[in-house]
């Protein structure tokens, strides 16, 4: 993969098996369920421009790519950076399996662009969409997952250079498997989460030997304090004179993952970015590598008993 996973120095990019160089750090852009904080998407994304973040990572369904296009095209009109200095990711939404173009063309269209550097299938999940005609409400079920189809639709936006790199987020080795048994192209990336107390050291070992760079959202364990108040965290963090959310960022990125933290708050942007040209030690990395896994974002929103997933393990195949 020849990504140089984190020696100690100052990484801050990571090589694909495509050749291009994806930066270390990225703006994580989900705006969690807070009005608000989508609100904020483009004035977020102007600050971290400014602070030094140069990959910034996308959704359909984070509901904020028009106004993320509209602060890109301010930041590229003042001369601050150009199209070529920014990674921008965006990702495929499970009601969008059997129309890759056409949500990958409105996603240019929002985030004003004339291509993305890398574009993922958000979740292993398809899902149809219902319009009861009774009350007019809206019904969503969840269908067989069609990938072999779905990727050929993800090749072709690369042939037609809508995309740089495909990709595929929330996905098993298992599931990688069945993808790599018929596609023309292997995907780039795989973005999970990923951060010291849900560590998936199977499945990084599994993209590495596939030369499928690991990228790490949630890298800070955005569902409550497990991550960031786990005494061993806090310990090395008090050790190294580091906040603890430097600490699991560091450790992503020595292990050879890309991270992408989120905050509005121009004092954590640069904080959160301030995690190269110093490391963690072999004895402080152990300690962490020996702390108790729990997966904290578990996809229950896909399981059910019409789902073709009946269990949260058949969703991750644990």
């Amino acid at each position: 993969m020849g990504d140089g996973a984190g020696d100690g120095g100052s990484m801050a990019h990571f090589q694909l098996h495509t050749g291009a160089l994806i930066p270390a750090i990225g703006l994580g852009m989900w705006p969690g369920y807070s009005q608000e904080e989508k609100g904020r998407a483009g004035a977020t994304v102007k600050a971290a421009v400014a602070a030094g973040y140069r990959h910034i990572d996308c959704a359909s369904v984070y509901g904020n790519e028009k106004d993320i296009g509209l602060a890109l095209q301010e930041i590229f009109l003042s001369g601050a950076v150009t199209r070529g200095d920014l990674w921008i990711t965006s990702k495929l939404w499970n009601s969008d399996h059997d129309r890759v173009q056409e949500a990958c063309d409105q996603t240019l269209q929002d985030l004003q662009l004339d291509y993305l550097d890398l574009y993922l299938i958000h979740w292993p999940v398809r899902v149809k969409e219902h319009y009861q005609q009774e009350d007019g409400t809206r019904k969503t079920e969840i269908v067989p997952l069609q990938l072999d189809e779905t990727w050929k639709q993800m090749e072709q936006l690369v042939r037609t250079g809508r995309v740089r790199a495909i990709g595929v987020s929330n996905f098993s080795s298992k599931k990688i498997d069945h993808l790599l048994a018929n596609a023309t192209i292997v995907p780039a990336v795989n973005q999970v989460e990923c951060h010291p107390v849900w560590q998936q050291k199977a499945l990084h070992d599994y993209c590495t030997s596939k030369a499928i760079h690991l990228s790490g959202y949630s890298p800070l364990g955005n569902w409550g304090p497990k991550v960031l108040g786990h005494p061993i965290v806090k310990e090395i963090a008090d050790k190294l004179s580091k906040s603890p959310a430097q600490v699991a960022l560091r450790w992503g990125i020595q292990m050879g993952h890309s991270v992408l933290p989120k905050s509005s708050n121009p004092d954590r942007l640069k904080e959160n970015l301030d995690i190269l040209g110093w490391s963690i030690p072999d004895e402080d990395f152990q300690k962490l590598s020996g702390i108790q896994q729990e997966r904290l974002i578990k996809g229950t929103n896909w399981v059910n008993d019409t789902s073709p997933y009946k269990r949260v393990e058949d969703l991750w195949d644990e």
